[in-house]
């Protein structure tokens, strides 16, 4: 049986504690208090699949690695998408832990997704420039119109997926949908 009885229990019993094993991982504070607050949530609701193999703080230390690598996640794919300069792209491979290829194919699935909803032309556009790494000249004789033509397309085609991307948008709606379920 789980020993928690009440969420402030909980909370208060685990809060110093999981605050600073994110804050050892994430140097913003204010995503160290939202990651924290996810935790606790998360933790509370799955406290009925918590078997006691291990010990309370490290079920919820677990729940914490988690929400840590999402935050990673959605944090690459903005530096891979938007970045002109490769050594972004780099310096986030590092930073990140070994779980990195689960999560490379799960942001490759969804930018696939956003990719098949851009219109015609512009998910190939962004394909060439961020992904296969083309300079706007090479892309310009691909496609063959001008490179100010290219430049003006690949700003709305940016545009564009920035507006259909949804990944941020449906984890932060879930967020709310929790928090606030009188709002949705």
């Amino acid at each position: 049986m789980v020993k928690w009885w009440t969420v402030n229990d909980f909370y208060y019993k685990y809060y110093k504690s999981v605050k600073g094993f994110v804050s050892k991982r994430i140097d913003d504070e204010s995503v160290v208090e939202e990651i924290v607050n996810d935790v606790f949530l998360a933790a509370y609701n799955s406290l009925p699949n918590f078997n006691h193999q291990c010990t309370e703080f490290s079920f919820i230390c677990g729940i914490a690695k988690h929400k840590i690598i999402d935050y990673y996640r959605k944090k690459k794919l903005k530096t891979i998408l938007f970045s002109a300069n490769p050594m972004f792209e780099e310096m986030a491979d590092k930073a990140l832990t070994p779980e990195r290829d689960v999560l490379k194919n799960e942001l490759k699935e969804e930018i696939g997704k956003t990719f098949g909803e851009l219109r015609e032309g512009y998910g190939k556009l962004l394909r060439l420039k961020y992904i296969d790494g083309w300079k706007i000249k090479k892309i310009a004789e691909i496609l063959e119109i001008s490179t100010k033509a290219v430049e003006s397309k690949l700003s709305r085609a940016k545009k564009e997926f920035q507006q259909l991307w949804s990944y941020d948008r449906k984890k932060a709606k879930e967020y709310m949908e929790i928090k606030h379920p009188d709002r949705s």
